[in-house]
């Protein structure tokens, strides 16, 4: 009983960590394609232009749950990344506060548009018994809290764009 209550402090604490480190893959691209960062006159004066909810220079998905969810997971060891079909597959993370407990993560991003049903969020999560891994339930609301961060960050990147 105590499992999904640890998992969800688990996954609190992972994603508080996660706001302080930066993340672990090179985002330059995405940061220029949300008009983040240097790029002198002509950037600064595009990135006080109104952008679209489907801000989409340079990736196949909405650059702003990209970044958002790159973020969000950068305190898991990142597995695979396809920015064209829009997945973040994490590898197993154990927060070391509970080794005895692991998650992957999938993070998929079904649409350009920068909206809820955008985005998809799955879980595995496994529990050590007995020396072995063993699946455990994870719960919806954990997975709802993700894409929630994730929406809420992206959100704010683009907010963020647009007051340059």
């Amino acid at each position: 009983m105590s499992r999904a209550p640890s998992l969800l402090l688990a996954a609190a604490g992972a994603l508080t960590l996660a706001a302080c480190a930066g993340p672990l893959i090179d985002t330059s691209e995405i940061d220029r394609s949300l008009g983040i960062g240097g790029g002198g006159a002509a950037a600064s004066q595009a990135a006080r232009v109104d952008l679209p909810a489907r801000q989409t220079m340079t990736i196949g998905v909405n650059a702003f749950l990209w970044r958002a969810a790159l973020d969000t997971l950068s305190f898991a060891p990142i597995a695979q990344t396809d920015s064209n079909g829009g997945v973040i597959v994490t590898d197993w993370y154990a927060n070391p506060q509970n080794p005895g407990e692991r998650v992957k993560l999938t993070v998929t991003i079904l649409d350009r548009d920068l909206r809820a049903d955008a985005l998809r969020v799955a879980a595995s999560r496994q529990t050590l018994q007995n020396g072995q891994w063993v699946e455990a339930p994870v719960t919806a609301a954990t997975v709802q809290r993700l894409e929630d961060i994730i929406l809420t960050r992206a959100r704010d990147l683009r907010r963020n764009a647009i007051a340059g």
